[in-house]
């Protein structure tokens, strides 16, 4: 049956058996007490495109009631990025009204009536900065800005029954739970705790009815929840159901009662709707057609009446054939074929509640007071960087590491030449960054030119997305000098002095994700990308690859692939020639890495025939080498032992004069942090380094990481004692914003290594200036 743009596509289906007393006797026995079966119903409703402009790398949107509702959403965007708001009761496309642009952003949320003001609150993912903007007029507040270090994928706000704001953000196995509230007239931040996750969010949804954070992880059907209260005390996160597909976001629709309270789920191209009755159950589907390979995410509702949408809208990020940008659909009409009751009275502003003050004076109202006598010990919980007895004192976790000093709750006023966590990152300038080139990069490699000047050899970088995806390649001051196309190449890495039979040559290896192949270009002597007969190979059926390195047995001579996907199956492949000089490649070994988390960079040391996997969310390990091989691998480093953070993205060798000398480098993504590692086992952990933006304002800050590289060979004057290369996140602009083309940071191996915080490592030492790869 049709209605208008909905279509009822399934009913409910009713099994019986053949007669009440068969069904009797079959529920007597124990085999059958149910006589019917039911299918949530399906209804479906073809989308609105809300935005005109659809080419907005969205993934999070949020609604501002007020008498000129508004519908914001984050700008991910390179180019633009920052947060975009349009008039909600305009004609689809809807009119934009505002565009800002602090860099490019992945969260937005609203909160209303903190000291009388309405917020907007949103993090940039260059900076990592918390920021606050005053609505309607979305001027920010700038004493309320707040740093946080992080890979942050949702947000969520939170109005306790005492009317306290809180909200929510959640990422990578971690969240924080922080207060905003007025102080002197003016908007501030405080953190009140942290909680671990047992994934990284998705998404997220509060029910202030019910006082639950719902939580969604990525690539994932799970749901799981939190109760919130008002507590220091830790969050318990567990499973709340399982969706009938892979969650891409959550949001609440509010019920006149809470048991009319229903929560929408996101899936791929349509919104499973829950009641919990108390547990939770799915009473249909609104499944979103219109347009060709919808995909959603980041979902919030409009439970609000309006001309054109009497029942309320639901609006969410949307990719499709369209483009990228924002939809919407109506809800009056498929919730009402879903049978739920519609509520378009909800003020988020909400009624006076009753409770009591949980944030106090005596706790110098920077924690919560515990029931009882005010004079009873430990009376106070405290806020997250506060302690004493009254919380009338500031601390820092590890005190600044001794390299700074506490200058605020949890705020260290670092020393010159430290920064990051807790003062702990050695900060050091890049040296030059490649000309802007590509849409988004990862993995580079760095080619050592043959002969004696080495000033010669060559940055080789990846284009994984966009229009013109390939390699690049520059001199090593930056400068581009060729690009050449290839199918979205992820890692690129340089296989030296290969055997065609009749030459020798150096090639450049790559996993291309277009159509998941083996990719291969001959490097002449110039350092210039060629193509090479057999320079596209398959791999297995059913294997979508993502990262890749290479590997020279130092006992056979043979030369090996690695290539991983997402689900951390790895191959590994001989490359061999024919006698036409065609390449070849043989499957040898098939084995899964780490934990079974998702991994990307990989980097083999040749001399100790192991191979280092990053497992994004979890650790970095060690495996061996040969295909032969079945020794487990070992966790040499965890994410959360004080060291190590998520995503582990970028694993490169440095190589020593020895098998015991040499070093490890990491790259902890979620923190724009470097750790450095000693090659030798047990692999200790000797420091942790970032790159801050030249003080000439010429070179802007390195945000999360993907790949890197580094050689410790002399490579001319500029780099005497090797070479670090990076790929820059966010390609700041000096004017603002980002770059649409990404870019890598250079950075002296002598600058790091030789830094003044690592003397007592000696760490260049460990390095070996004459190292060569063609040895």
């Amino acid at each position: 049956m049709r209605s208008g743009s909905m279509v009822v596509e399934k009913h409910y289906k009713m099994a019986k058996p053949a007669s009440l007393f068969s069904a009797c006797l079959l529920c007597l026995a124990g085999t059958a007490c149910a006589t019917t079966v039911v299918t949530p119903l399906a209804v479906s409703v073809n989308v609105t495109l809300a935005t005109a402009r659809n080419n907005i790398e969205s993934d999070w949107t949020s609604i501002y009631y007020s008498k000129k509702p508004l519908v914001l959403g984050n700008d991910g965007g390179a180019a633009s990025g920052g947060i975009r708001a349009w008039d909600l009761d305009s004609a689809p496309p809807l009119q934009q009204i505002k565009h800002l642009t602090p860099g490019r952003t992945k969260l937005v949320t609203t909160v209303y009536n903190v000291g009388k003001r309405d917020l907007v609150v949103t993090i940039a993912q260059p900076d990592s900065v918390i920021r606050v903007y005053d609505l309607p007029a979305f001027v920010e507040i700038q004493s309320a800005r707040f740093k946080v270090l992080g890979d942050w994928s949702a947000l969520c706000a939170w109005k306790s029954q005492t009317h306290n704001q809180y909200f929510y953000l959640l990422g990578k196995r971690v969240g924080i739970q922080f207060l905003l509230r007025e102080n002197t007239g003016k908007p501030e931040i405080l953190k009140v705790k942290s909680f671990l996750l047992p994934f990284e969010a998705e998404g997220c949804a509060v029910s202030e009815a019910r006082s639950v954070l719902y939580i969604s992880g990525g690539d994932t059907k799970d749901v799981y929840s939190t109760p919130l209260s008002e507590s220091t005390g830790a969050s318990v996160v567990a499973k709340a159901f399982v969706a009938p597909d892979d969650v891409t976001g959550l949001t609440v629709y509010y019920g006149q009662k809470p048991e009319q309270e229903l929560l929408l789920v996101t899936l791929e191209n349509e919104i499973a709707v829950y009641k919990q009755t108390p547990t939770f159950r799915r009473i249909g589907s609104i499944k979103l057609e219109g347009l060709e390979d919808i995909e959603i995410q980041g979902p919030s509702i409009y439970q609000a009446s309006s001309r054109r949408y009497p029942g309320g809208q639901l609006f969410f990020a949307l990719e499709s054939d369209a483009g990228a940008g924002y939809g919407l659909i109506g809800l009056k009409e498929p919730l009402a074929r879903l049978d739920a009751k519609l509520n378009t009275n909800y003020d988020p502003r909400g009624a006076s509640h009753s409770g009591g003050e949980r944030i106090c004076d005596r706790c110098s109202n920077s924690g919560y007071c515990r029931e009882g006598s005010p004079r009873a010990p430990n009376s106070c919980e405290c806020f997250h960087g506060f302690t004493g007895a009254r919380c009338e004192k500031f601390t820092c976790t590890s005190n600044c590491s001794n390299h700074g000093h506490c200058a605020g709750p949890d705020t260290c006023s670092c020393n010159p030449g430290w920064g990051g966590l807790h003062c702990s990152f050695l900060v050091v300038e890049a040296d030059h960054e490649t000309t802007a080139n590509g849409a988004d990069g990862d993995d580079p490699a760095i080619w050592i030119a043959p002969g004696t000047d080495k000033s010669l050899s060559r940055i080789i970088t990846t284009t994984k997305a966009g229009d013109t995806t390939g390699l690049g390649v520059f001199d090593l001051s930056g400068n581009l000098l060729q690009t050449i196309a290839s199918k979205e190449p992820n890692n690129v890495d340089v296989i030296y002095d290969f055997d065609l039979g009749s030459r020798t040559v150096d090639l450049a290896f790559a996993a291309c994700r277009q159509d998941d192949t083996l990719c291969f270009f001959e490097i002449t002597p110039n350092g210039t990308l060629t193509t090479i007969p057999g320079g596209s190979h398959p791999v297995v059926d059913d294997f979508s690859v993502y990262g890749s390195c290479v590997y020279r047995s130092p006992t056979t001579k043979k030369q090996y692939l690695f290539v991983n996907e997402k689900s951390a199956r790895y191959l590994q492949y001989e490359l061999t020639a024919d006698q036409n000089g065609t390449l070849v490649t043989t499957l040898v070994r098939k084995f899964v890495g780490g934990s079974g988390g998702q991994v990307e960079g990989c980097v083999a040391d040749e001399d100790n025939q192991w191979i280092f996997i990053g497992e994004e969310p979890s650790a970095l390990w060690r495996y061996p080498a040969e295909p032969d091989s079945t020794e487990a691998g070992v966790a040499i480093a965890r994410v959360g032992d004080g060291h190590l953070h998520a995503d582990v993205e970028g694993v490169t060798l440095v190589y020593g004069s020895s098998q015991d000398k040499g070093l490890l480098l990491v790259s902890c993504q979620g923190v724009s942090g470097y750790n450095i590692y000693r090659r030798a086992s047990p692999h200790e952990y000797m420091g942790t380094f970032s790159i801050a933006a030249s003080k000439d304002g010429r070179i802007d800050a390195v945000s999360n990481t993907d790949g890197i590289t580094a050689v410790a060979s002399a490579l001319g004057q500029q780099y005497p004692h090797g070479l670090l290369v990076v790929h820059d996140d966010a390609n700041e602009l000096s004017g603002g914003g980002t770059s649409a083309e990404a870019s890598f940071k250079l950075v002296s191996l002598e600058k790091i290594l030789g830094a003044e915080g690592l003397a007592e490592w000696n760490l260049l030492g460990e390095v070996d200036a004459a190292w060569d790869p063609r040895g």
